[in-house]
C-alpha cells in the first residue's frame, strides 16, 4: 500500500467551468507552430530552413548552449515560415502539415535491456529531452548530470485541472515503460506521487517506483510540494522532475519507436459553452476549438494552461509545448461595479474573510482589483504555502538578490508555480511568480 501524505495548507479556488470528462473529438490544423519561448532558458539555433521537409520527430532547432538538446517537430510537412522579432530572435517556426503524418523511426527498444547512457541518448535524439526539468532553477535538465532522485507528479490539483486518470486511460503500458526508462537515469529513486482519488491502474500500480498518495488542497499536485514532503533539495543536490503525461510520451518512444506529440487537452473555464477533452498536436491552431463555443459579446482571456500559471494566448493562438489544458475566463475590463471592492454581491469571492464564503462555484474574471503596494507582512502567504519555508522572507531576499539569505530560505526547492497561490491571495498585488523566476535566473547565472 502506498504511503499517504496529507497537505493541510493550500486553497482550492471554486471556479466555474470544470472540464466534463467526455472526449469531444480531434482538432486538426493545416499549420503547426513551434515556439522556442516555451522552453525557458534556451537560446535556439535552427537546424532547418525555409522549404525544408521534415518528419515528425526530426529536430527543428537545438539549444545553443547545449547542442545535444534537440527540439522535435510535432508533425511532418514543409517549413513555410520562420518568424523573427527584435535582434532576429526566433519567435516561432511554422510547418505546413502533411495530410498523413510521417514519423521518423527511432526503433522499438526495451528500456530494461538498455544502459543509462543508451536511454539518455535515445530521448535526446528524439528531441523530447525538454520534458525533463531539474531543481534547482526549474529549467530543462542538464543531460550530463546524474540526478539524486527523479520526481513524477501523477495528478494536477490546480483550478479546473484536467484529470490524469481520464487522459492516461489506455496509456498504462506507455506510462510504465517511461517509468522504467527513468529508473535507469538515477542512482536514487523515482518517486511517483498520485492523488488519494486516483483510479488509473497505471498510476496506482506502477512498478519499480516509490508511489506516494497525496491528500489535500492545491498545490498538493505541484511537484515542488511533493519533493518538499518526500526528500527536500539541499544546496549542491540536483533532482529531475516530470509529469506523468510526459512520461507516457517518453514511454511511447520506446514502445513504438516514434515521437507522438499528440496531447489530450481539457477545455475548461466559465466562458466555454461545452467543456470536455480534445486530442490535438502541440502547436495546433486553436481557432476551430473556440469558434461558436465561447461566450460572445464580452472580452475574454484565453489561457494555454490553468488560470494561475498558464500562458496568455488568443482565440487564434496555438497549443503550447507543456500544456494539456485550455481555459477561457472573462477579461473583466468592461465591468463597472457600485462600491467596487466594498460590494457585498454574492458573486464576489475572497480567499480570506472579506466576503462571505458560499458553497458555490464562482465566475471570476482576470482583474487584479488594485495596484502594486509595499509588501504587507500579514502571514497571508503562509496559509496557502505548504512548504517548510518562509515565503515572505524569501520574496524579500529575492527582490534584494541576497544570495546567502535566498539559499538559507530554500530557493533551491521552489519554482514560480509554487508561488501562484501566494500571488492570488496577495494583498500587495505583486507578480510573485515573475519575481521568483527572475531570482532563479540570476542565481543560475551567478552559480554556473
Amino acid at each position: 500500500m502506498a504511503n499517504r501524505i496529507k497537505i493541510k495548507k493550500g486553497l482550492d479556488i471554486p471556479l466555474l467551468g470544470k472540464p466534463e470528462e467526455v472526449y469531444r473529438g480531434q482538432v486538426k490544423s493545416e499549420f503547426i507552430k513551434v515556439f522556442p519561448d516555451d522552453f525557458h532558458g534556451v537560446t535556439p539555433k535552427l537546424l532547418v530552413k525555409l522549404g525544408d521537409s521534415v518528419k515528425a520527430g526530426n529536430a527543428l532547432f537545438h539549444s545553443k548552449n547545449n547542442p545535444e538538446i534537440l527540439f522535435a517537430s510535432p508533425v511532418s510537412g514543409e517549413i513555410i515560415e520562420i518568424a523573427r522579432g527584435e535582434k532576429r530572435k526566433i519567435l516561432y517556426v511554422t510547418i505546413k502539415a502533411d495530410k498523413e503524418i510521417t514519423y521518423e523511426n527511432f526503433g522499438v527498444k526495451n528500456p530494461n535491456s538498455l544502459s543509462s547512457q543508451e536511454i539518455k541518448q535515445s530521448i535526446l535524439n528524439a528531441g523530447i529531452w525538454y520534458f525533463i526539468k531539474q531543481r534547482p532553477y526549474d529549467v530543462i535538465a542538464r543531460s550530463e548530470i546524474t540526478p539524486r532522485d527523479i520526481f513524477v507528479t501523477g495528478f494536477d490539483s490546480s483550478p479546473l485541472a484536467p484529470s490524469y486518470d481520464f487522459i492516461l486511460k489506455d496509456r498504462e503500458s506507455d506510462l510504465q515503460t517511461g517509468l522504467d526508462a527513468l529508473t535507469k537515469l538515477t542512482n536514487g529513486n523515482v518517486y511517483l506521487s498520485i492523488s488519494t482519488s486516483t483510479q488509473n491502474s497505471g498510476l496506482k500500480n506502477a512498478k519499480n517506483v516509490v508511489v506516494t498518495e497525496f491528500e489535500g488542497p492545491h498545490p498538493a499536485g505541484n511537484v515542488g510540494v511533493q519533493i518538499n514532503n518526500l526528500k527536500p533539495v539541499n544546496k549542491g543536490e540536483i533532482v529531475w522532475t516530470l509529469n506523468a503525461l510526459d512520461v507516457a510520451i517518453i514511454g511511447k518512444l520506446f514502445n513504438e519507436g516514434l515521437v507522438d506529440l499528440t496531447r489530450t487537452v481539457a477545455l475548461s473555464g466559465s466562458e466555454v459553452k461545452q467543456t470536455g477533452y480534445y486530442k490535438m498536436l502541440v502547436g495546433t491552431d486553436l481557432s476551430p476549438l473556440f469558434k461558436n463555443n465561447v461566450t460572445e459579446g464580452i472580452n475574454l482571456r484565453y489561457i494555454s494552461g490553468n488560470p494561475l500559471t498558464g500562458d496568455l494566448t488568443s482565440e487564434s493562438g496555438s497549443l503550447r509545448a507543456y500544456n494539456s489544458q485550455l481555459t477561457v475566463i472573462p477579461e473583466g475590463d468592461e465591468v463597472n461595479e457600485v462600491f467596487g471592492w466594498a460590494s457585498l454581491s454574492p458573486n464576489r469571492y475572497s480567499a480570506g474573510c472579506t466576503y462571505p464564503h458560499r458553497k458555490k462555484n464562482y465566475r471570476l474574471d482576470a482583474r487584479i482589483l488594485g495596484g502594486p503596494r509595499t509588501i504587507v507582512v500579514s502571514n497571508e502567504y503562509d496559509k496557502v504555502f505548504p512548504f517548510d519555508i518562509f515565503p515572505e522572507q524569501l520574496i524579500k531576499a529575492t527582490l534584494k538578490f541576497n544570495i546567502e539569505k535566498m539559499e538559507k530560505l530554500g530557493i533551491y526547492e521552489v519554482a514560480p508555480e509554487d508561488f501562484s497561490l501566494c500571488e492570488f491571495v496577495d494583498t500587495s498585488k505583486l507578480e510573485l511568480q515573475k519575481i521568483i523566476r527572475a531570482g532563479l535566473d540570476m542565481l543560475r547565472k551567478e552559480m554556473e
